[in-house]
């Protein structure tokens, strides 16, 4: 039990008998995204809360990679940037697969976000719909 609450409940490590409780919870919530790999290595944490004996609810954290960019405007032309960071985003896309991440995050300072967003975007990269949000540990 973790001492964060005054009533007591069973916080505890998920477990494979918990998985259809968890499949039920996941489609009870009708969100349209599949419901994640629990045999997945990047879920480095898989936390059940169980109450009467059955899972009531679950927090999973999968390990992603934030993306730094460090780059000096005043170097080079802007051509010969774009040919840099598409020689950069290739070795960092490769070099990440192979370390087993599947995804990586940018967050963009709002100065440049409009811009270098459409650049990433003829990268592939995306703007993610969800709301991000962030906790120091």
């Amino acid at each position: 039990m973790l001492g964060i609450c005054a009533f007591p409940m069973n916080v505890r490590a998920y477990a494979d008998a918990d998985l259809e409780s968890l499949r039920a919870m996941h489609a009870a919530q009708g969100f349209r995204y599949p419901f994640p790999d629990l045999a997945d290595p990047l879920f480095l944490v898989r936390t059940v809360v169980e109450e009467d004996g059955r899972p009531r609810m679950a927090a999973l954290l999968r390990l992603t990679a934030e993306a730094y960019l460090l780059a000096d405007p005043r170097e080079g032309s802007p051509r010969q940037r774009w040919r840099w960071l598409l020689g950069l985003h290739e070795a960092m896309r490769h070099e990440a697969a192979s370390r087993g991440l599947a995804d990586a995050q940018a967050f963009l300072p709002p100065p440049v976000a409009r811009a270098f967003g459409r650049r990433l975007g003829s990268l592939g990269w995306r703007r993610d719909p969800w709301t991000c949000f962030t906790r120091q540990l």
